[in-house]
């Protein structure tokens, strides 16, 4: 009798843990976005998918807003690195990538004619802005183009920070120079930081000069600077994701990227992409292209 009645308590005990167990909420996410109880599709043998992306759209703060959705909706992890365009690119030539997301089109034609890329999406774009301080002692207020608001900063010698590091913002800049016929490296207000966007707007911040920004990164940044010249059309910056090809990396998780590439583009991402910044900024900072 006794050994029955041991036995009786010892099924009710684990009969407890389990319920217990299966009764366990999922905790919500500290950003506030639901979590869905999810993991890596059955097929799936890589759930993380290495992003490689530009400064601008980590440091706006973008991609940090989509990541708890994707994940959740997906299963997937994205285990992300930012840096200029050219550095961003060269991670994914070295296999260190599955995917990129960058914005700078003759690197990015440069690297898929080599043969590392494929499902190349171009999908959204949003806005170059000259901005500097207040004053505004070359007079950029008055002029209405990126060449001439350039001109007329090295006419005045104002200090002006270059990023230097082959980032997409940088190549535009560069190519903004080069459609003037001017060469502005080595003169002494032209200031070389290689370094990322948020650390051109701190340095120009610091010194109040001129650089030339993404909208979305400039007001992400909180400081002393105005935007001069704003968006236009021959300052549109638009943005590309690039799957990896396992042809040149056996390893590269290219279902992965297929499905960060696929969620990205979907009626769901880009509402999400469409509204970011509406709430903290008070207007739109990516578009969708059309």
């Amino acid at each position: 009798m006794k050994k029955q009645l041991v036995l009786l308590v010892a099924i009710a005990i684990i009969m407890g843990l389990t319920a217990c167990a299966q009764q366990t909420p999922v905790k919500p996410a500290a950003t506030g976005v639901p979590v869905v109880a999810t993991t890596a599709p059955a097929a799936t043998k890589n759930p993380v998918i290495r992003l490689s992306t530009t400064t601008s759209v980590n440091d706006s703060g973008l991609l940090p807003y989509l990541q708890p959705y994707f994940e959740s909706d997906t299963g997937y992890k994205l285990e992300v690195t930012s840096a200029g365009t050219g550095a961003a690119i060269q991670k994914a030539v070295d296999g260190n990538a599955d995917c990129l997301l960058v914005h700078s089109k003759t690197s990015e034609d440069t690297f898929v004619n080599q043969g590392f890329g494929e499902q190349r999406v171009s999908f959204m774009y949003n806005y170059f802005v000259i901005v500097g301080p207040k004053d505004d002692p070359a007079g950029v207020k008055k002029t209405t183009t990126a060449g001439d608001a350039f001109k007329a900063i090295a006419n005045a010698g104002a200090k002006f920070i270059t990023r230097g590091d082959v980032s997409g913002t940088n190549n535009a800049e560069l190519n903004i120079w080069k459609a003037i016929n001017y060469d502005p490296k080595g003169k002494d207000w032209y200031i070389n930081i290689g370094g990322g966007m948020g650390q051109a707007l701190t340095m120009a911040d610091e010194k109040q000069a001129y650089t030339l920004s993404d909208k979305a990164t400039y007001l992400a940044h909180k400081g002393t600077l105005s935007i001069l010249l704003p968006e236009s059309a021959d300052m549109k910056n638009t943005y590309t994701m690039i799957a990896i090809t396992p042809a040149r990396w056996p390893g590269t998780n290219y279902d992965g990227a297929l499905a960060f590439i696929k969620w990205m583009t979907s009626a769901r991402g880009l509402d999400l992409i469409s509204k970011y910044g509406v709430d903290q900024y008070g207007e739109q900072l990516f578009f969708i292209l059309k």
